[in-house]
Formats: structure tokens, C-alpha cells, sequence
């Protein structure tokens, strides 16, 4: 037998003889056309070939001593209490890392793909903008691709408004032709060039992606390519070997099945888990059932949480004990284009009927408002006094939020403001398969504590429902530390008051609120009115215009 390195792949020649214990590591495969196998080059690998006998070419041990350095190192900044930036974290004087954020960052500059398995509200973001803005500073990185949900990619643009080096960033957004002229239109500027796109366009501009050549990929909420065969997972996988620096980031890096693992570490790092999903699955799943071909169980799980902890950090808020108490979050999505067209008609027939009063009335301006905000939520009244869905863009990215909240194990709460939406929010769980417990101006007073009382204390009720008028006050929904407001009403009392249903005694964990935007609508100004902590009926009729603006 003789082992020779080449790139991360460990090539292994003339091992007839011993091809029942190359058989034996994780990763192997059988290359016909240069007749070798071929195993990842990691640090387990390299343990084993010592034990077969023939000739280990002398840079396999070389990389294998480096491979060891940093694998101390990082444990070592991993187990630590407190430490100190390697390097100084190049974000703005008033933002101040916590500590499980600036391990993070240490562990990230030591080891050039990791993942930063962070629950969400924990700032895995902005700690990856650091690392990002120090590559560049070192002169490693010129280009950096963000690749999130839709949902997300709008929210990259404020988190690097924290970085002090100078960038250019664009989103990739609109039609393919849109995407492409984004991405060729980066200045010739001193800076980072970075362009942020969502997952489903990755593989319908692959090949543009591949010629702007990115130095670094940050993969956000990775569990979206957790499915192997899937065509945004093949476009990452694709992409992840033109870059030398990579980050995953996830909260829930196992949604379903273990398995999971496997396609966003074939991104990150294939020598971790190798680079075929069957030989990966035949060392850890236990297969049976009809032909064989169903999972009945796990074999190895100890081995496969190690390995891939070997290049990551793990925190939830629990653990997270220096973070602050509320974190408000934020999630964008773009109505269809029909409604988005009604949304605009509407807007501007507003603006010309309050433009043409003598007289501006708080009324009148809520009124318009209202309309508005129930277009955002997906829905419109129609003449009979029924209410017509138009919109299921904020359905979609609510659908995404939950599935990922409830496989991690946790509990959510869900705000709207009306009924129609609380109605199609339950049918979108009764379709998922989730219980959940609810709460609207509907629902008989004395059988209110009941619906309470199931989703605290039941551990299979996984969501609770909730009008924010109605549920505003009064109750305790502690079981989750997360709400998501799918919709909010113009007064900040009410708002208020439903973030402390989940932030109040009992509650041991730091709260997250995400926010549901639709892009260029009445909902940026509300929440900007309701960040600020002010009524929108203080402010309307002064400032009525800036509710009305065109996009």
C-alpha cells in the first residue's frame, strides 16, 4: 500500500492486499479510473492508515500535525471562560462582541471552513461579518457571497452597517437577467465586494456565480441544503470548492434525521464526511423496512456528533448567558406581483384622497392604513363583506420559521392582528401536522385559561395562536421564549403588551421577536413608529405622508 496526498484527498495505491481495512474508513471510495482509493485527508483518517501496513507519504503527516495544532487550538478557545479577539474585531466602538461571540470569531480565523451551529438571537450573523472583515483586512478575501433565505437577505445589508472596513454590497434580487447585471456591477473601488442571493437563485446563475470567483461563502440558515440530491444543495456543494473560506451558519443543524449533517458539510468541508451521501449513510443509519430502503435507526452517533463538532461552535440562548434579555429580529418577503400592483393602485388612491381633504382626521388616515396592512397580511375585503386571500407571501417565510422553531425542540408564539390571518395561520398548521393551541376575539372568555393552559403545559402543543388585541393581556405563555408577529396593530400599548406575554416571571431564557415585513409596504413604517415606541395615532396626521410613500 502507498498513501499519497493530493489537494484534501488522500490517494491510496496498490492496496490489493489490504483493501478490507481501507474498507473500514469513514469516506472511502473507489476511484475506477486511476484504480485508488481515495479517503478525506483528517485527522481520524491518518490514525487508521498507521495501522495498515505500507508507505505514508511524509506531507500526509505534515498536514496531519497542522490539522492537530489547530483542532488544540480550538478546543482550547471552545472550553475557555473568558477570552480575548485573537485579532481586534473590526465592528464599529459602540458595538461591544459577547463572549460566545468573540469564541466564535477566534475559532473561525483559526480554521478555514466552520460552522457556527448558534441558535437563533444569538449573533451569529454580525460574528460572521467580523470574520469576513478581518479576511479582508489580512488581504485573504477581495469577494464574499451571502447565500440565506429570501427572507434573510435583506437583513444582510444593516448587519454589515456594523463592519469599519470599507464594502460594497449588493442583494441580488429580481429576474435572472436583474441577478447577473447586480453582480457584474461592483465597482472597481478598494473594498469588499459582497453580494448576497437567496438559495433557489443560486443554481439559475451558477455559472455566473462560479466566474465572479467569491474568496469566501457565508451559507446562512444552512439546514435549507440539509437535502443532498436537491439542485440549490448540488449548486453549494459546487460553489464551496472555488472558495477557501467558508462559514455555515444554523441554529437547527439537524431538523429531521442525523443524516441531515451530511449535504451542509459536504459544502463546508467534504473531508469531515467525504463526498458520497450512501457511504455516509450506510456508516450511520441502520437501513430496513421494505427492500431495505427505509432508515430504522442510527449507528455511530457519538462519532458523527464529534466530527462534526470537530469544526464548529455550539450555543443556544440558554448557554448565552451575556445576551440581552429581548432581541428583535427581522424577516422580509416580497408580495406576488398581481398584489403588489392592487397594494400600489390602492396606496396611491389613498394618498389623492388625503392629499384632496381639507381636513386630515386621524380616522381617515387609520382607515387607509388598515386597508393597506391587510393587503400585507394577504388578504382583501371584497364587495359582499367577505375577505379574499390575494397573498401568501408572508404565509411562506411564517411556514419556514415555525418548521425550523419547532424541529429544534422548542415552542413559539404567533401574533396577528386579524382574524383572517389567524384563520389561514391554523390551516397552514393543520397542513404541517403541528398541534397548536389559539386565542381571538371569537373564542368564549371562560375557555381561554383552557387553550393557555394546553400550550404551557402540554409538551406536544408546539404553538400558540394568538390576536394581539385578545391576547394582549393577562396571560402567561412562558413555554416559549420566541414570538413571531406575523402582523401588529397601530397601537404601542398593544404591541407592548404581547412581547411580556413571553417576558415576564417564569420565563428563564432571553426572548426573541421576529418581525414579518412585506418590502417596500405600510409595514417598515409601522414598526418603525412601534420601535420607537410611539402610537401610530399620535403620529399620522402630521406625518401622514411617510405612510403613503411610493416604491
Amino acid at each position: 500500500m502507498k498513501a499519497v496526498l493530493n489537494d484534501n484527498i488522500i490517494e491510496i495505491h496498490d492496496c490489493f492486499m489490504v483493501k478490507e481495512a481501507i474498507k473500514q474508513i469513514p469516506g472511502r471510495r473507489w476511484n475506477p479510473k486511476k484504480k485508488v482509493w481515495t479517503v478525506p485527508m483528517n485527522i481520524e483518517t491518518v490514525d487508521m492508515l498507521r495501522y495498515i501496513p505500507g508507505k505514508i507519504d511524509p506531507h500526509i503527516f505534515d498536514r496531519y500535525n497542522q490539522l492537530k495544532k489547530i483542532q488544540k487550538e480550538t478546543n482550547r478557545e471552545k472550553f475557555t471562560e473568558y477570552v480575548e479577539p485573537i485579532e481586534p474585531m473590526p465592528l464599529k466602538k459602540n458595538i461591544i462582541p459577547f463572549q460566545h461571540q468573540i469564541k466564535a470569531y477566534n475559532m473561525a480565523l483559526m480554521n478555514n471552513s466552520f460552522a457556527f451551529l448558534m441558535e437563533m438571537g444569538t449573533g451569529k450573523s454580525l460574528t460572521s461579518v467580523a470574520v469576513a472583515a478581518r479576511r479582508w483586512q489580512r488581504g485573504e478575501i477581495h469577494k464574499l457571497l451571502v447565500v440565506a433565505p429570501t427572507s434573510v437577505c435583506p437583513v444582510w445589508p444593516r448587519e454589515f452597517e456594523a463592519a469599519i472596513i470599507p464594502y460594497e454590497i449588493q442583494v441580488l434580487e429580481g429576474t435572472r437577467q436583474q441577478r447577473i447585471k447586480k453582480l457584474n456591477s461592483f465597482s472597481d473601488d478598494s473594498g469588499l465586494k459582497v453580494a448576497v442571493i437567496n438559495y433557489e437563485a443560486t443554481w439559475r446563475i451558477f455559472e455566473e456565480l462560479q466566474a465572479w470567483r467569491p474568496g469566501m461563502i457565508i451559507c446562512d440558515e444552512s439546514q435549507r441544503i440539509k437535502t443532498h440530491n436537491a439542485k440549490q444543495s448540488k449548486a453549494m456543494h459546487k460553489l464551496g470548492k472555488l472558495a477557501k473560506y467558508k462559514l455555515i451558519l444554523t441554529g437547527t443543524p439537524v431538523q429531521n434525521q442525523p443524516l441531515d449533517f451530511f449535504s451542509q458539510y459536504k459544502f463546508l468541508d467534504e473531508t469531515i464526511f467525504g463526498t458520497s451521501y450512501y457511504a455516509f449513510r450506510n456508516r450511520y443509519a441502520i437501513m430496513g423496512g421494505y427492500g431495505g430502503h427505509q432508515i430504522i435507526g442510527y449507528n455511530n452517533l457519538n462519532e458523527l456528533i464529534k466530527k462534526a463538532h470537530s469544526i464548529a461552535f455550539r450555543v443556544t440562548k440558554d448557554e448565552a448567558l451575556d445576551l440581552p434579555e429581548q432581541i428583535d429580529q427581522f424577516r422580509y418577503c416580497e408580495l406576488e406581483s398581481k398584489t403588489k400592483t392592487l397594494y400600489r393602485q390602492i396606496r396611491d388612491e389613498s394618498y389623492a384622497e388625503l392629499n384632496s381633504e381639507q381636513e386630515i382626521t386621524v380616522r381617515n388616515v387609520l382607515t387607509r392604513l388598515l386597508r393597506l396592512q391587510q393587503i400585507t397580511g394577504g388578504f382583501i375585503n371584497t364587495d359582499d363583506g367577505k375577505q379574499e386571500k390575494i397573498s401568501k407571501a408572508k404565509l411562506n417565510i411564517l411556514k419556514e420559521l415555525v418548521q425550523d422553531i419547532v424541529e429544534s425542540g422548542k415552542k413559539v408564539v404567533i401574533f396577528a392582528r386579524f382574524v383572517a390571518e389567524i384563520q389561514a395561520i391554523l390551516e397552514m398548521l393543520e397542513e404541517m401536522g403541528i398541534n397548536y393551541s389559539y386565542i381571538f376575539g371569537e373564542v368564549p372568555i371562560p375557555e381561554r385559561g383552557d387553550r393557555v393552559k394546553v400550550f404551557q403545559e402540554d409538551p406536544n402543543c408546539k404553538v400558540f395562536v394568538a390576536q394581539i388585541q385578545t391576547a394582549g393581556l393577562g396571560i402567561t405563555l412562558t413555554a416559549a421564549d420566541t414570538a413571531i408577529f406575523y402582523s401588529v396593530d397601530f397601537n404601542y400599548a398593544n404591541y407592548s403588551q404581547a412581547r411580556a406575554r413571553i417576558h415576564r416571571i417564569g420565563q428563564r431564557n432571553n426572548c426573541t421577536y421576529i418581525h414579518l415585513v412585506c418590502k417596500d409596504t405600510v409595514d417598515e413604517h409601522v414598526l418603525q413608529v412601534l420601535q420607537r415606541k410611539e402610537d401610530i395615532a399620535k403620529m399620522v396626521v402630521d406625518n401622514w405622508r411617510d405612510y403613503f410613500k411610493g416604491a
